[in-house]
């Protein structure tokens, strides 16, 4: 592998974008949010381009914004939620970096993000039951794409970037 990049996955509030900050703290990795490098491409909101163009439209554009991110080296990348669901955003992402899926429990996710309205997919079905279905849904496809799984229920964001960086060095090998 050619690019020491660490892709974050995860269903929303597992902790990508804390994570994500930590790392580049720790790091001095270059950080990058794939939904606000979406957001400032397209001078808009996720929800709005959910809303008037439809999630196959976001899911492409994801698709393309992924390319372009990759071809960056030493990058720490917060994917989306939903960026895994796609099978050539998996074979694009591993061939240029780490992938860590952060998990947590649905209520978990549920207390973190109970007060955005930013999550398209959960603006009308705030719920932990509605969060325990679309988790069981996606589930394969999160785990069959990490290369290495970390929980963040009850954790600290040290705690959890030392475990990744540890994990990446012993799979990996150094950053």
């Amino acid at each position: 592998m050619d690019k020491n990049n660490i892709l974050l996955t995860g269903f929303m509030g597992t902790g990508k974008t804390t994570i994500s900050h930590e790392l580049h703290r720790i790091t001095k990795m270059e950080e990058i949010d794939l939904d606000a490098y979406i957001v400032e491409k397209m001078n808009c909101s996720i929800n709005d381009i959910f809303e008037k163009q439809g999630e196959t439209f976001f899911r492409n554009l994801e698709t393309d914004c992924l390319k372009e991110i990759l071809k960056k080296k030493n990058i720490i990348l917060s994917c989306g939620g939903g960026t895994v669901l796609r099978t050539k955003n998996v074979d694009l992402m591993r061939q240029n970096g780490k992938i860590v899926l952060l998990t947590a429990e649905p209520q978990t996710i549920y207390d973190r993000v109970r007060n955005h309205t930013e999550r398209p997919l959960l603006n009308q079905n705030m719920n932990v039951e509605y969060i325990a279905e679309l988790l069981e849904k996606r589930k394969n496809a999160y785990f069959e794409a990490a290369d290495m799984i970390i929980c963040t229920d009850g954790r600290n964001t040290a705690d959890i970037c030392q475990e990744i960086l540890m994990k990446i060095e012993k799979i990996f090998g150094k950053i």
